[in-house]
């Protein structure tokens, strides 16, 4: 199908955006295009504008700021899966941008983009909860607001980002001595989308866990922290009992509303899950 007709604008600031956000109402932000092209053209969206925000330039790039790295919310996932500085401070975000989708869509599509899209089957909304990330938003009146990852996502393809406000980067922590974090995912074949996404960040002191964040994605509407899992493993030693243990909680830490579709049921992705994690 063809998509409906729309105005389209460039503009070269975060500003500028703004104002033809509040010019146009029911206007679309683009990014790389690779969500919301697919639903213009089967009318599942019909904005009366594209804002293409892929020319600001301060909206690309990545930099070391406040202990941690800033990612501008324009940085492609080839980007981020390149970064030799994510690399180093926080390699698990990078090795899942590798994973996304294929060349193609990893060249185009932008981590911020995916993040303000919150499509619960993507990969980036899982990590940041996990290491605890943090969204920079900028609003209408000049100001910029920074939300956590674990209260950004707020329902299916629901964000923190008001009306008139725009995205602007994601701020990832560097990860401390002693932490490292894992993300691993069962794909869909076709999409690369995960039908069942894990996510853990883990404290050690002297072999025993200090801390454990578990969160995974695909299988409700929002990346959810499995808490059970992460009261398992807390204060033991962490060996291949100790993570089996605790994995065997979290089918049972996702509560009754979850997923299902042709490829894979609820049932199907609640089973998966403890693999996964």
């Amino acid at each position: 199908m063809y998509a409906p007709a729309f105005d389209y604008h460039r503009p070269s600031s975060v500003a500028e955006a703004q104002r033809l956000l509040a010019a146009n109402p029911g206007a679309k932000l683009l990014a790389g295009g690779h969500s919301l092209l697919p639903m213009l053209k089967l009318r599942l969206a019909a904005p009366t504008a594209l804002i293409d925000i892929g020319r600001i330039d301060a909206l690309h790039g990545i930099t070391e700021t406040h202990g941690g790295l800033r990612i501008g919310a324009m940085t492609t996932h080839a980007g981020v899966a390149s970064s030799t500085a994510l690399k180093k401070a926080c390699p698990v975000v990078a090795d899942a941008a590798s994973h996304i989708g294929d060349m193609a869509v990893r060249n185009r599509g932008t981590i911020g983009g995916s993040v303000a899209h919150a499509d619960p089957s993507a990969d980036m909304p899982t990590v940041l909860t996990a290491i605890g990330a943090t969204m920079e938003i900028a609003g209408a009146n000049g100001a910029t607001r920074s939300v956590a990852a674990a209260d950004f996502f707020q329902g299916m393809m629901a964000t923190a980002i008001g009306d008139g406000e725009i995205l602007t980067a994601v701020w990832v922590p560097v990860a401390g001595a002693g932490t490292g974090a894992a993300y691993a995912k069962f794909s869909h074949p076709a999409s690369r989308y995960a039908v069942v996404g894990a996510a853990a960040s883990i404290t050690l002191r002297g072999g025993t866990c200090e801390r454990a964040i578990i969160v995974v994605g695909g299988v409700t509407a929002t990346p959810t922290r499995l808490g059970a899992v992460e009261k398992a493993l807390a204060g033991t030693p962490v060996d291949d009992a100790a993570i089996a243990r605790a994995a065997a909680a979290a089918a049972g830490d996702l509560g009754a509303d979850l997923m299902g579709d042709i490829y894979a049921s609820a049932d199907y992705r609640r089973h998966v899950t403890g693999t996964y994690v």
